[in-house]
């Protein structure tokens, strides 16, 4: 079963089981999936694969997580934690994302192999870097690592 197809079948169960909040943000995924799928059809009946919707899910989770930083810095911890409920859903749907651990050894190793010296070097390291880690990784994870490793 894809992604899309067990949105659906939770949808079925969050309604079953009346379970308003669940069934509002996984509503909300199914829209988002459906858009990309349409924006994504040229002419033909395409299916979005798995990794477009684990991207359009990342979106989602990274929308999320800045609102939930918002929040909190207006002092609305009651809106921040309705956030962090809906990324929770939102989470279950993700492949699990790498360690930080993982992450910086494997900047390590592009740094070394591109020869990448400085700050200058940013651009050629995370082009290749973010096409390996696209989906196991958080993007800003990524660049700050990058950063501080290049800025030694």
């Amino acid at each position: 079963m894809n992604i899309q197809e067990q949105i659906i079948a939770d949808i079925t169960k969050a309604m079953k089981a009346k379970d308003q909040d669940t069934l509002r943000v996984l509503r909300s995924l199914k829209a988002k999936l459906m858009e990309k799928e349409i924006s994504e059809r040229k002419g033909g009946d395409a299916k979005l694969s798995d990794e477009q919707a684990v991207q359009v899910l990342m979106k989602a989770a990274k929308q999320r997580n800045e609102s939930i930083t918002q929040f909190e810095e207006g002092g609305r911890g009651d809106l921040a934690d309705n956030e962090r409920a809906e990324l929770e859903i939102i989470d279950k749907y993700l492949p699990e994302m790498m360690s930080e651990e993982d992450v910086r050894e494997m900047v390590q190793k592009k740094i070394a192999d591109l020869g990448a010296t400085g700050m200058q070097d940013m651009g050629k390291v995370m082009g290749p870097l973010m096409g390996q880690l696209k989906g196991k990784a958080d993007g800003s994870l990524v660049s700050k690592i990058v950063k501080e490793e290049l800025n030694g």
